[in-house]
């Protein structure tokens, strides 16, 4: 018998056991956030000052 499921709402301590590792395995597959959006933020305000400086500057 290869194919043993064990209905873990059979008994308390099996369904809590179950409902853990469900919850560790969501936490676990969250996306992490990607720095993009602040690396963009930080060349744009770069590009913007060197432009401000630049026609100020001429």
């Amino acid at each position: 018998m290869a194919d043993q499921h064990i209905d873990p709402a059979g008994n308390t301590q099996a369904f809590r056991a179950f409902a853990q590792a469900r919850e560790e395995e969501a936490a676990e597959a969250k996306p992490k956030k990607s720095p993009v959006l602040p690396i963009i933020a930080v060349v744009l305000a770069i590009l913007i000052v060197g432009v401000a400086a630049f026609l100020l500057l001429r």
